[in-house]
């Protein structure tokens, strides 16, 4: 059996690292479109009117510090619950500013947007939201939506 030179496996160390990071790079969608698109799919689902295919974009844990409520929720259970009073309002999302940076498994969007309810009104806010990859795909792991105070 041959036995392996300290040089030799710090080489087979750095090359299993680099295959490693293409790896996760291919398979975790890392682009700042990709995570800005989240928005997309989270508003979508908003569009749907059910509360749980909202819930559903959150992981199990996830907060939500929420626009149109002085009550910060600890869970999807608690998130669902929130959205079951604010898909009433037929929201329509739209963003105005996004400023997307991405941390390893880890990426934050954060900006402006505006919201356009059924009766017409708007509510523009301030939000943050933050995504963790959990091997799959992107989850919210953090929202926060704070109105605007002008």
């Amino acid at each position: 059996m041959a036995i392996l030179s300290e040089s030799r496996i710090k080489i087979i160390v750095q090359w299993a690292s680099f295959l490693k990071t293409r790896w996760l790079v291919k398979t975790m969608d890392t682009n700042k479109d990709k995570i800005a698109s989240l928005f997309n799919t989270w508003n979508a689902a908003l569009k749907t009117g059910d509360p749980s295919k909202v819930a559903s974009l959150y992981e199990k844990d996830a907060i939500l510090l929420p626009t149109v409520s002085n009550k910060v929720r600890h869970n999807c259970s608690e998130i669902e619950d929130y959205f079951v009073n604010f898909l009433s309002k037929a929201p329509q999302g739209n963003i105005d500013e996004s400023n997307v940076r991405i941390f390893d498994q880890l990426a934050i969007n954060s900006g402006v947007y505006t919201f356009t309810f059924k009766d017409g009104t708007t509510v523009q806010a301030r939000f943050t939201f933050v995504y963790c990859w959990n091997g799959n795909q992107w989850m919210i792991v953090e929202h926060h939506s704070s109105q605007m105070p002008e």
